[in-house]
């Protein structure tokens, strides 16, 4: 995800969000997730339920805010959902195993 997603992330040259008014919504929604995505990927390194959910809740909304303006949510993301999940299961295994 770094190693793709931080080239589009800045190639829109200034990756703020609601700054270009020429960006469409959609544009906007994922500038604005994708940041979370990329705390919760390293936020997963210590915590793994918070970096887990950090990851699924921005990506669901951005699916959802694609499938609603009528596009396909990049499939770029599918690959993120891996670790997410993995953080998830790694975060309520040693909840278990605590307890």
């Amino acid at each position: 995800m770094l190693a793709f997603g931080l080239m589009f992330y800045f190639g829109y040259g200034n990756p703020l969000p609601f700054i270009d008014p020429e960006y469409t919504w959609l544009e906007n929604a994922w500038l604005t997730l994708i940041p979370m995505v990329f705390i919760g990927l390293a936020a997963g390194w210590k915590y793994e339920k918070l970096g887990g959910f950090l990851v699924i809740i921005p990506l669901l909304l951005g699916s959802v805010f694609a499938f609603i303006a009528g596009e396909q949510p990049p499939s770029l993301f599918a690959i993120v959902l891996i670790p997410a999940i993995l953080y998830l299961i790694v975060g309520y295994s040693k909840t278990k195993i605590l307890h």
